[in-house]
């Protein structure tokens, strides 16, 4: 304790602090709190409660967000007291006390440095996402099912709510696809860097010979669209089909055709929801997602228009992002930050959060390499 110079260490905090407080623009945040309050206060509220629960939910984000700022200057403050008091009355308890906060602030800047490099177009969406089997048979639909459970645990770690919206059984074991909502300020941004094909190495528990195993899974993140959103899907693009929602092993487990399949002709693409109760919940779930994938669709291309004026520039994504390998040896590893830990039973029960940082870090890096950015 006696090496830590702590001056030093809390000169560099509020370097830190600084840096980050002038790409949040505190007043920013200020002024609209007093614009989403005086909304909040309207009597008429909740007539729109869809318009009235995104206006208070900003409000709670924003509030929450400003208190973070203000309680870490607050902490840094207090510190630099403790550290005094530490020296003048030589006491070990308040010492150990320091490098505890010390440390903890560090923690806590960094998280929030990561925050500050949201700052995409749709980054501070809710977000949806998909997650489908792929090569590998039985061992990839089980591979889907593992991946479902740790995303909704890191969810839950975090205190995000979500919503399973679809999920389709493999036959034998495991999930074919599933779709869920992270409703939760961010999500999107912070997700986002998740979306890529993942790969497990394991011994498989379904081959009786006990032979290891390679299987895939893809994962894709897309914003939740909102009511300002202009993506208008004209009727004779949509197909819809209606068809008997099932549970795992194709077991019924509702006895009318609720659940509901739309497909949108000119692109291709498929959006299923069943687990809603009625088939009005479903479509209107099924069209919401539709829309947001429509919506990424057309960002997607504007960038790539933007970038083909630009000149070659090299993918973002490769077809795998990361593996996880449960035999020979035990490692999940990111395939593009280089990012590894050892421990994948943590990492599959939502121990992502070190996994993600360094993929917003790294995606900012790239970012500014593109752009010609420091």
């Amino acid at each position: 304790m006696a090496q830590i110079d702590f001056p030093a260490e809390i000169r560099a905090l509020r370097a830190k602090y600084e840096s980050i407080e002038a790409v949040s623009d505190i007043e920013s945040i200020r002024t609209e709190i007093a614009e989403l309050s005086e909304q909040a206060g309207e009597p008429n509220l909740w007539d729109d409660p869809s318009a009235a629960q995104q206006i208070t939910s900003r409000l709670s984000h924003r509030q929450s967000a400003l208190e973070r700022l203000e309680s870490l200057t607050s902490r840094i403050d207090d510190l630099e007291v403790l550290v005094e008091l530490a020296q003048d009355e030589d006491d070990d308890d308040s010492r150990a006390e320091s490098v505890k906060e010390l440390t903890s602030l560090g923690r806590a800047l960094d998280e929030l440095e990561v925050v500050t490099l949201l700052a995409g177009e749709w980054d501070e969406r809710e977000a949806v996402v998909s997650i489908r089997s792929g090569a590998g048979g039985v061992d990839a639909a089980d591979f889907a099912e593992m991946l479902l459970r740790m995303y909704l645990r890191w969810a839950e770690r975090r205190g995000y709510p979500t919503q399973v919206l679809d999920t389709s059984y493999a036959e034998e074991a495991g999930l074919k696809s599933a779709t869920f909502e992270v409703k939760a300020p961010y999500a999107f941004g912070t997700l986002s860097v998740e979306a890529g094909t993942h790969r497990l190495v394991r011994i498989s528990p379904f081959d009786n010979q006990g032979r290891r195993q390679t299987s895939f899974a893809a994962v894709e993140v897309i914003p939740l669209i909102e009511q300002t959103d202009s993506i208008e899907i004209p009727d004779n693009e949509i197909r819809v089909d209606v068809f008997r929602s099932s549970g795992p092993g194709g077991q019924s487990v509702n006895t009318t055709d609720s659940a509901v399949r739309l497909t949108h002709i000119p692109t291709g693409i498929v959006v299923s929801m069943q687990n809603e109760k009625s088939q009005i919940q479903n479509r209107a779930a099924a069209l919401r997602v539709l829309q947001s994938r429509l919506l990424l669709v057309k960002k997607q291309e504007e960038d790539a228009e933007r970038k083909a004026h630009a000149g070659d520039v090299k993918a973002s994504w490769g077809d795998q992002m990361r593996s996880y390998v449960l035999n020979p040896y035990q490692m999940v590893k990111d395939l593009r930050t280089e990012h590894e830990e050892g421990n994948p039973s943590a990492v599959f029960d939502g121990e992502l959060d070190d996994f993600i940082d360094a993929g917003i870090r790294w995606r900012a890096n790239n970012r500014n390499a593109e752009d010609g950015s420091p």
